[in-house]
């Protein structure tokens, strides 16, 4: 019985696809499954995906146009098989043990939709500099039914796969596609529980899906969001740490006196990736975290 589907869409960012592959294969268990969804790539992505698929080391695999993003991740979330799925993206960090306390406290309790957590965020060309992020204080404020709904980043989302019957998958009409499904299941008064560790990490950078959007595209669409799902907002917006990654990878700023030399575009990652990866993982560790659950 598979337990849990990461599922991952990507196009022609090999460099970084390889790197969270790579983590998340030596890491995976005997009831998971990956799920890969490629929107026709032209940077060796296809050929590297098709080796990982005939060696048995990811479980499905989708090469074709999307029609945009969320699509995309719409045809990832169908194709999985998981009783819970996550979604991986490729540029991102992630904790798999986090990931795996709250898959298990899913599967132990059936009613929950969908867990989330804390997240980390930081930009590539100053990876040591490190922010941590909450929407805690908005989850509570949700939870206490003092607003209709509330907004988070999907990144660290677990969702029941039942549980689509309900809150449904992306909106396509919507460039910000997890804030306006934060907005959509919150407003449904989806089961959501929160964990207050830190199963992802929000990398920016130039060619960070967030940093291409259309900001006045996003703004518009916000404000019909807003309306619909009756959410007066925060003082977030589409999420803190989204704007931060869309003004980031825009203009990159050289990194404050006293930080690391910023990364050039040009130079590999991974020794980033590597510190990010282990950042997360002694932060999980060095901590005490709890689960909270709707009322």
């Amino acid at each position: 019985m598979l337990n849990l589907s990461f599922i991952i869409a990507t196009r022609n960012r090999l460099p970084f696809l390889k790197i969270t592959l790579e983590k998340l294969m030596a890491d995976l268990q005997h009831d998971e499954e990956i799920v890969v969804v490629d929107g026709d790539s032209s940077d060796g992505t296809k050929a590297y995906l098709q080796k990982l698929l005939n060696e048995g080391k990811i479980h499905q695999y989708l090469s074709e146009r999307d029609k945009n993003q969320a699509h995309a991740w719409n045809k990832a979330m169908l194709m999985a098989k998981g009783t819970i799925i996550k979604k991986i993206i490729d540029d991102d960090v992630f904790c798999y043990k986090a990931i795996r306390a709250c898959k298990n406290v899913m599967l132990f309790n059936e009613a929950i939709d969908v867990i989330i957590s804390n997240d980390l965020g930081s930009s590539l060309n100053n990876y040591q500099n490190i922010q941590k992020l909450s929407r805690l204080s908005q989850f509570e404020k949700w939870n206490n039914g003092l607003v209709p709904s509330f907004t988070f980043g999907d990144v660290h989302m677990l969702i029941r796969r039942s549980s689509l019957a309900y809150t449904g998958v992306y909106n396509t009409g919507y460039v910000m596609m997890d804030w306006e499904y934060s907005l959509r299941i919150s407003y449904l008064r989806a089961n959501i529980g929160y964990y207050t560790g830190y199963n992802a990490l929000s990398v920016a950078h130039p060619e960070s899906v967030s940093s291409l959007k259309n900001n006045k595209l996003v703004d518009e669409q916000g404000k019909r969001g807003c309306v619909f799902y009756e959410y007066e907002g925060d003082q977030a917006g589409i999420s803190p740490w989204s704007k931060i990654k869309i003004a980031a990878g825009k203009a990159l700023k050289p990194a404050r006196a006293g930080h690391e030399k910023p990364m050039e575009g040009d130079e590999d990652p991974t020794a980033a990736y590597n510190y990010y990866y282990d950042y997360l993982l002694e932060l999980n560790d060095s901590g005490e975290f709890t689960f909270l659950f709707k009322s």
